[in-house]
């Protein structure tokens, strides 16, 4: 698919593009709204392909005192009555969707107990009109949103099937709130961002976590964040790992993305990730 396409529906995702007016720069592209309407599903997720299931783990619904009322989230973990390591997983810009519900089991597959948070929680949940969500993560309190995820990590270290170590994982929206939560967390193990938004640099010596930053070679917008990050790692020597997947765009981890997606960059991002989790959270015995 031409790759305008692709970052007009990363601008129309990430920005206040009303539908109607990427809708018509979609039309424009595509050489009239006939052939628009027949790119759209190809661009928009499909949720069929968040399918994963596996025998070896346990799935609830749970909640935990937000800073003003419930924080509902979905938990996965091992049938196992080992003590594990945790890892919170956090969303993109549209809510806990199939596709993190999905991600949230799979890391639960690799060993450990992993908390997908519904960021929306306090506007109602997150609703199936994506559009809808993406305006209602706009609508979130920045500060609240993010003592909401901090109180999410010692939920996790406090529970009793877990050995007091904690990681995170986001994706989009979650990648910055990931990079935010090394930020504020000085008891964080490892924290993993999936072309998320940097950091500021002054607030990076405050990070004590393992990073791994993971990003699409076509992701420009976000990407452009990356020298002046990486250089304030450096000059803090810190510990952090970035990857950057050539010819891959932003979302490519999400397979029920279909244009974007690319299997080849997702597993080798998905290994390298699971490998640090697995070095950094001590999965231990009772």
């Amino acid at each position: 698919m031409d790759q305008k396409i692709i970052t007009l529906y990363d601008e129309y995702t990430h920005s206040g593009l009303s539908r109607k007016d990427f809708m018509k720069k979609l039309a424009l592209l595509a050489g009239g709204t006939a052939m628009a309407m027949t790119i759209l599903p190809l661009l928009e997720n499909n949720y069929a392909a968040a399918a994963f299931t596996s025998d070896e783990i346990m799935v609830e619904n749970v909640n935990y005192a937000g800073v003003e009322g419930n924080m509902n989230a979905v938990l996965a973990k091992p049938k196992t009555d080992r003590k594990l390591g945790c890892v919170l997983v956090i969303h993109e810009n549209r809510g806990l969707n199939p596709h993190i519900i999905d991600v949230t089991k799979r890391v639960a597959a690799e060993g450990f107990i992993a908390l997908g948070i519904d960021a929306l929680s306090p506007l109602g949940g997150t609703p199936t009109d994506e559009d809808k969500g993406r305006e209602l993560i706009g609508k979130l309190d920045p500060e609240k949103n993010l003592q909401n995820y901090l109180r999410g990590l010692e939920y996790l270290r406090n529970r009793k099937d877990a050995n007091g170590k904690v990681g995170c994982i986001g994706f989009c929206w979650g990648g910055g709130m990931a990079n935010k939560l090394a930020v504020n967390d000085p008891k964080l193990q490892a924290a993993v961002a999936y072309y998320g938004a940097q950091a500021n640099a002054s607030d990076v010596p405050k990070i004590k976590a393992s990073l791994m930053l993971h990003y699409g070679g076509l992701d420009e917008r976000i990407n452009a964040g990356i020298p002046a990050y990486e250089k304030a790692l450096k000059e803090n020597n810190k510990d952090y790992k970035i990857y950057i997947y050539d010819g891959v765009n932003h979302a490519f981890n999400n397979n029920t993305s279909p244009t974007r997606y690319n299997e080849a960059a997702a597993k080798l991002a998905w290994g390298r990730t699971i490998d640090l989790f697995k070095h950094k959270l001590a999965i231990l015995t009772r």
